[in-house]
């Protein structure tokens, strides 16, 4: 039977819970509207939910418990306990027991999404460096994603109204970053991008910009020898495979133009390089998207924010449209696979 929209299970991870997570996850939530779009499942605490609920002055919020997907309610918020007793929120510190309960929010609903008991993933904010605390080995979602999937074939994918914008390098020292590039590694990143324009976003000739790595592309070998050794045939040969990837042109030339628009996506060589125009011109309702695997998994564009935790000031923007965007993905692939 064919699965419609309304009909898709979206889990939720709590993140840590001394950060936004819970705040931006519960202002989400108490807007009844995303359940004609979807069914909501927290992985979490209520007791810890509880907590949050009450500084946000939400009283007439209220989850519906259940312990597997099959028992969620359509039409109601639910949670699913991760564990039954008593957990230490210290609002807007680091702590051990917040990195546990972070690291099994994302265990049990990563088995769940694997197993299709869930539809997507949307992940609340973790601390990456508090996550090593939890027996985390990973520098972020994205790699603990692609090892689930047993996969080394995935595209961090960060994704707005205003732009998309794929790494080719992710979470590593950026006194790394040209040595880790190769031709094999870049012709498989825009490989991967094209195919998730595709599938993911329903766009049947993606235009892809790829960008040089060092100042001006490069100058013609006089600001290093990359860009034109490296990048410019690896675009030629994607080209030649049927894919339109154009460049490489100088990042800093290409995002102050109005060249972004002609595009459906832009690869990048390096995490900043490609994030930090992404969140200045995403406006605060950037996403984080793991394209490439078989399940769906997005996460908003932000951290923990432990400077506001507790203060009511977080901005749900992010998060709900990372809601939006697993939904919508889903349905794309759905129709993708039925045409």
């Amino acid at each position: 039977m064919e699965t419609k929209e309304k009909d898709f299970k979206i889990g939720i991870t709590h993140g840590d819970i001394n950060g936004i997570g819970y705040e931006i996850i519960l202002k989400t939530l108490i807007d009844l509207r995303i359940n004609e779009l979807c069914t909501p499942i927290v992985y979490g605490s209520s007791k810890v939910a509880s907590y949050h609920r009450k500084f946000l002055k939400m009283g007439d919020f209220s989850f519906n418990i259940i312990r597997n997907p099959s028992q969620a309610h359509s039409k109601k918020p639910n949670l699913i306990n991760i564990v039954d007793s008593e957990i230490k929120v210290d609002i807007g510190e680091s702590t051990e027991i917040a990195s546990e309960m972070a690291l099994l929010s994302l265990e049990m609903a990563t088995a769940d999404l694997i197993a299709g008991k869930i539809d997507a993933l949307v992940t609340a904010p973790i601390n990456k460096s508090n996550m090593k605390l939890g027996n985390f080995p990973f520098p972020g979602h994205s790699e603990y994603f692609a090892k689930a999937a047993k996969s080394d074939d995935f595209l961090m994918f960060m994704i707005s109204p205003a732009l998309r914008v794929g790494v080719v390098t992710g979470h590593i020292p950026i006194s790394e970053v040209s040595a880790k590039l190769s031709k094999s590694i870049i012709l498989k990143k825009i490989a991967l991008m094209h195919k998730s324009l595709v599938e993911d976003f329903g766009i049947r000739r993606p235009k892809i910009a790829v960008l040089g790595l060092n100042p001006h592309a490069g100058d013609d070998g006089v600001l290093g020898h990359e860009d034109g050794e490296i990048i410019f045939p690896v675009i030629r040969e994607a080209f030649d495979k049927n894919i339109l990837a154009f460049g490489p042109y100088p990042a800093d030339g290409f995002f102050g133009s109005a060249q972004i628009q002609k595009f459906d996506a832009v690869l990048a060589m390096y995490h900043d390089q490609g994030l930090i125009p992404f969140k200045i011109l995403s406006y605060g309702e950037g996403v984080n998207f793991t394209a490439a695997l078989p399940f769906v998994r997005t996460s908003p564009a932000h951290g923990t924010a432990y400077e506001i935790a507790g203060k009511d000031l977080a901005n749900p923007d992010s998060f709900r449209k990372a809601m939006y965007d697993a939904i919508d993905i889903c349905r794309n692939r759905q129709m993708h696979l039925n045409p």
